[in-house]
């Protein structure tokens, strides 16, 4: 009964250490991309995915660290991966949408807006924005 305890109890303090580690890391990657410490931001934003693979912000705040070094693969990536974690998440439809319109891929930039506009409402304003963006590129 007592080693019984005692497993209880260690299991439950080694759960309590990764899920404060999950949230450490989370933490300290926000507070570096707002230093602007995008390397170092980067690396513990990774290390929560480790420990928490569906957390959606962690791969928006990777592809938000991309978009600031112009490297629109892994952005477009990270971008997928939190729409497939979370098909509302307007933020990433949003910048999913404008990198497919920077990369000239005018229907799918549509089409993700449209999705967006289905979801919207803290980007809605943004979406109309980008709906007449597309279509002023599209006469020209």
């Amino acid at each position: 009964m007592i080693k019984k305890n005692i497993l209880i109890l260690y299991i439950s303090l080694f759960l309590n250490n990764i899920l404060f580690a999950k949230t450490e890391y989370f933490q300290i990657g926000i507070d570096l991309y707002n230093q602007k410490k995008f390397e170092e931001a980067k690396f513990k934003f990774e290390q929560d995915i480790v420990l928490s693979p569906k957390n959606e912000l962690s791969y928006l705040f990777l592809s938000k660290i991309f978009n600031i070094q112009e490297n629109n693969s892994q952005e477009e990536q990270n971008l997928n991966t939190v729409i497939l974690l979370n098909p509302s998440n307007e933020e990433a439809l949003y910048q999913l949408a404008k990198l497919k319109l920077i990369n000239s891929d005018y229907k799918k930039s549509t089409e993700i807006n449209e999705k967006l506009k289905l979801v919207c409402k803290k980007f809605c304003d943004k979406s109309n924005k980008l709906k007449i963006e597309i279509e002023n590129l599209l006469k020209k």
